[in-house]
């Protein structure tokens, strides 16, 4: 509309300027008046409307400022009081508050760990546990998030249990493991559970030529972890036993710690199966040598080069970096058995391993009402924490053995179904050249 007006006043003036003037001037000057007045209101009311917009954006700024700060100083000078919905527990009702006092046995009875281990990981993951003090709650200290995990692990017990002996909620009990979980595997996983190398692979292979077989780098096997059935796919959970499971693959080294974890796969699936979709598999594969350690290592033995590798059952397939021992579907000469069991001697590192995993961390021993989807993480927190502890010499107490176990309600294993997709390949080479000069490859 201004664009409209402007026209119109140009035409006024010119109008008047005019040498002569028409008759209606007087009309004209009037409403030349009563344009620029017009004008001059608008431009009023647009400054006014302007001043008020930026009048309430301050008031906005500084009452949001205002808020902040009194929040701010309530933090400080004000303490938590919610008399209306916190439960107030005793002393006499919370089991945390007499664990402190516990001398070294009575905790490691309880929480599977050492005190100086307990304080040990509270250095390590402390930082990643611990919450933040807001107005409306104290939050739980490091320590006993830690222990209420622990507690978890090592028994698996009802939630409900657990928030009575650690005056805590029961969905605080379901929060703080899963919490406490995550923070284990993403700080410590790649810390404590790696495949050896440098000084650490000479080690490992010197610790197992002394259990009588060469150039082995670990042992690599399975073993079932029973779950609650999940909603989704459920048969595929069912084991050959009958029962819902999820299956470790892992590599031990000769001091039974784990230096590869793989958990998850459906209770249904083959040992096959599980190794040809884990990372350790690809690392392998994708080299081209086809060897999982350095080639540098390897040994020549009657002109066949033996690499460093690992030794599984006969439920892995034969790889140049994964011997196995012979089946006996055929019959087997000297050397061949006496490889074999030679093998199977090495490897028993992997039983022992699970068997002192499952012995601390009970949570693997029986089914448990968490997600099928965490239990990958807690496997691997559950293998974290044996190899903290295995490094630390916190020893396996004889009673935390499933076989002394009084109760033995504990599910029965699957059988091995032994793979047979072997064909003649390299890997039988190394086989063999192993096999018949067993005692000239331990002596190199």
């Amino acid at each position: 509309m201004a664009g409209e007006e402007v026209p119109s006043l140009a035409v006024l003036l010119c109008s008047v300027l005019r040498p002569d003037p028409p008759p209606l001037f007087g009309g004209q000057l009037f409403e030349l008046y009563r344009l620029q007045t017009e004008l001059l209101r608008r431009r009023r009311q647009r400054e006014m409307m302007e001043r008020d917009r930026r009048r309430r954006q301050y008031l906005r700024r500084r009452r949001a400022f205002l808020l902040s700060s009194i929040a701010a100083i309530l933090s400080l000078i004000t303490s938590t009081n919610r008399p209306v919905w916190v439960r107030n527990r005793t002393a006499g009702q919370n089991f945390w508050v007499t664990a402190e006092s516990f001398d070294d046995d009575q905790w490691k009875a309880q929480f599977r760990v050492s005190r100086a281990t307990f304080d040990y990981l509270v250095e390590l993951i402390g930082p990643a546990i611990k919450r933040r003090r807001t107005n409306y709650r104290v939050p739980i200290e490091p320590r006993r998030r830690l222990a209420i995990t622990l507690w978890w692990f090592a028994r698996s017990g009802e939630y409900r249990c657990i928030a009575d002996m650690f005056g805590v909620g029961i969905a605080t009990v379901c929060i703080i493991v899963r919490q406490v979980t995550v923070a284990i595997v993403e700080r410590l996983y790649r810390r404590f559970v790696s495949l050896p190398s440098g000084q650490r692979l000479d080690d490992t292979i010197r610790g197992f030529r002394q259990r009588c077989y060469p150039q082995c780098a670990g042992a690599i096997g399975g073993t079932h972890i029973p779950i609650a059935p999940p909603r989704d796919n459920p048969e595929h959970y069912l084991n050959q036993r009958g029962w819902h499971s999820v299956i470790l693959q892992a590599v031990v080294d000769h001091e039974v710690r784990f230096t590869d974890v793989y958990a998850g796969w459906p209770g249904s699936t083959s040992s096959a199966t599980v190794l040809s979709s884990s990372d350790l598999y690809l690392k392998a594969e994708d080299r081209p040598d086809g060897y999982l350690f350095p080639r540098e290592k390897s040994l020549l033995s009657v002109g066949v080069e033996i690499p460093v590798h690992l030794i599984g059952d006969a439920s892995f397939p034969l790889k140049p970096w994964l011997m196995k021992g012979y089946g006996e579907r055929h019959q087997l000469s000297p050397e061949q058995r006496h490889f074999t069991l030679a093998l199977a001697s090495a490897r028993s590192v992997v039983d022992a391993a699970f068997a002192r995993l499952k012995g601390r961390w009970r949570c693997l021993l029986k089914k448990s009402d968490i997600d099928v989807s965490m239990m990958p993480r807690v496997v691997a927190a559950c293998c974290v924490l044996h190899n903290v502890c295995e490094q630390r010499g916190d020893g396996f107490l004889p009673e935390w053995s499933v076989d002394t176990d009084p109760s033995g309600n504990f599910l029965v294993q699957p059988e091995m179904e032994e793979y047979e997709g072997d064909a003649y390949c390299t890997a039988e080479v190394i086989r063999h050249a192993i096999t018949y000069d067993l005692l000239a490859v331990l002596q190199s």
